[in-house]
């Protein structure tokens, strides 16, 4: 009886593959949004920030920043370029948990590092997996 339960929790969890990075990356995109309108809706404010946190360059830095956060957005709703983006995110989120976050400790209650940790580990499994067969880099590929 249990190998027929263990048969059809991998089958089952088989099947669930691509659905799972399907989620991953919706997730995502909702995440990366809020942060990436912030910072174009005033561009400008975000560069005063990073230039209050030492960043060098801080207003190239901020439309670098927004720019890969937004194209994040696009790239992972349409399942276009995953490995890539999730690459450029993860440092993005890298750089985040280092400059404003890590100070905070973990908590994300208390502005730690949890959430861009979180992210980046989703990120990672994008990266390792790739966006799956819900996406446009699925068929690309195919052809």
């Amino acid at each position: 009886m249990l190998g027929k339960i263990n048969h059809f929790l991998n089958l089952l969890a088989g099947r669930s593959q691509n659905l799972a990075l399907l989620f991953l990356r919706l997730i995502l995109a909702y995440g990366f949004y809020g942060p990436a309108m912030m910072k174009w809706h005033n561009m400008h404010a975000i560069g005063d920030w990073f230039k209050s946190l030492g960043y060098p360059f801080p207003y190239v830095n901020a439309y670098l920043a927004g720019t890969t956060e937004m194209l994040g957005v696009i790239l992972l709703v349409l399942g276009l370029g995953i490995r890539y983006i999730s690459v450029a995110l993860i440092f993005v989120m890298l750089v985040a948990i280092t400059t404003v976050h890590l100070r905070h400790g973990f908590e994300a209650g208390n502005n730690g590092f949890e959430i861009p940790l979180y992210y980046a580990l989703m990120l990672f499994a994008l990266f390792a997996f790739g966006g799956g067969k819900y996406g446009l880099d699925y068929y690309l590929r195919k052809k």
